[in-house]
């Protein structure tokens, strides 16, 4: 199984981006989705979730300016991120609860990353 994460970029304080990330191999069903960040001297934080049936949850700092959504046919999960700020700038992370088979258990994935630069 492979998550592979793309959209980041650089954007001035104020801007748009979205990163998309999609599940392939041996996918038999994807359960959570979600998207995850590091900043240069900082932990990894959770940004947003997105369960199979489109229920959403999203760190506070983000909320009202990130969208995560997904498509389950594709495997597929998108972080519209608006009105970007500069301590948004980190490596973003792709991650998912994935089952490959019908009697699997769900084991947990992450993506490569991609990076978000927000100049002020």
């Amino acid at each position: 199984v492979q998550l592979q994460a793309s959209g980041g970029g650089l954007v001035q304080a104020g801007g748009s981006l979205t990163l998309s990330c999609a599940a392939s191999g041996s996918v038999f069903s994807v359960s959570r989705m979600g998207w995850y960040r590091q900043a240069p001297g900082k932990q990894r934080e959770l940004v947003a979730v997105i369960t199979s049936g489109g229920v959403a949850t999203y760190v506070d700092s983000v909320k009202g300016r990130f969208t995560i959504s997904r498509d389950n046919a594709k495997n597929t999960v998108w972080l519209q991120m608006n009105s970007l700020k500069p301590e948004d700038t980190a490596v973003y992370y792709c991650n998912a609860d994935v089952g490959t088979s019908l009697n699997s258990g769900n084991y947990n994935y992450w993506g490569q990353g991609t990076q978000v630069t927000v100049s002020s």
